[in-house]
């Protein structure tokens, strides 16, 4: 359970690195501290571990947090999956809220093989 607990908290950091680069140039640990409401200090630890990961640099002068290709891939594949889901539930008429809520929740666990399924379906 642990590892799945790891799994979704650093699926989670990068896909808030994702969208933040979509509402600015430049990211840095504040900006996600900000948006997701944790502690500076958690946060600068996430970012540790995916640097070890091999999914980001920071530039050490400006802070500023950049995708490795490796990082960038698995956050856009993430992001997918949140889109996926999301729009799927939405189809089956929830709520566009409840539906956002619940793909965030689902997309760290679903297979590769159930998403495929779920974007044949939504493509028919």
């Amino acid at each position: 359970m642990a590892f799945q607990r790891t799994r979704e908290s650093e699926e989670m950091y990068l896909e808030t690195i994702l969208r933040l680069y979509d509402k600015r140039p430049a990211v840095r640990a504040v900006d996600i501290s900000e948006e997701l409401g944790f502690a500076k200090s958690s946060v600068s630890r996430a970012l540790g571990l995916l640097k070890k990961r091999g999914f980001i640099s920071v530039d050490r002068r400006s802070g500023q947090i950049v995708f490795t290709e490796a990082g960038k891939s698995k956050a856009e594949s993430i992001f997918e999956r949140h889109r996926v889901l999301t729009e799927l539930f939405v189809k089956m008429g929830a709520e566009r809220g409840c539906a956002e809520e619940n793909a965030c929740r689902i997309e760290h666990v679903i297979s590769e093989d159930l998403m495929l399924v779920f974007k044949n379906f939504l493509n028919r």
